[in-house]
């Protein structure tokens, strides 16, 4: 893992810490995107020492543009292995864009149960978005050109890429 993205989990796992303490939260069910989110969520379970086993959602069948990927896209099982029902629930993402993820990632979350609460964690958050989501914890805002894209390679070790994107013809 490269030392700033360490220094992001670190710093995310205090606020995360901090959040929890100072809303009396004592067992959230920790949930992360497939896949970098499930990485960084994996990451931020050891440093907060929840018990509770991770989750981990693969929202493809929940996207709005499922129709346009096609009916092969690389689909892995979602599983979230406690109780959603009135349970505090920490999403978990790498990187925050446009919003749609999150928003199909609480849409399945919503099938296992209502939660008492969802709390979003990114790793990184940039502008370009496209709903009206919002993360309460945040490693790193990243401002980028339209041409611009940040990727979170791993899972071992982890780092982030800024990769420029082709020009369309």
């Amino acid at each position: 893992m490269t030392e700033h993205v360490k220094k992001l989990l670190d710093r995310m796992a205090d606020d995360l810490r901090q959040r929890l303490r100072d809303r009396g939260i004592t067992d959230p069910g920790l949930v992360g995107i497939h896949s970098g989110g499930v990485w960084v969520a994996e990451q931020l379970q050891s440093r907060l020492q929840l018990e509770a086993p991770l989750g981990r959602l693969d929202i493809s069948f929940y996207r709005d543009d499922f129709s346009r990927i096609g009916m092969h896209p690389q689909v892995k099982p979602s599983s979230i292995p406690f109780t959603v029902e009135d349970r505090h629930i920490l999403l978990v993402d790498d990187v925050l864009f446009t919003g749609r993820t999150i928003r199909a990632a609480m849409n399945e979350i919503f099938d296992y149960g209502r939660p008492a609460s969802v709390t979003l964690a990114v790793l990184v958050e940039r502008d370009g978005r496209e709903l009206p989501i919002q993360a309460q914890v945040v490693g790193e805002h990243l401002k980028l050109n339209p041409d611009q894209q940040v990727k979170l390679r791993g899972p071992e070790p982890l780092h982030l890429d800024i990769v420029q994107l082709e020009a369309s013809s």
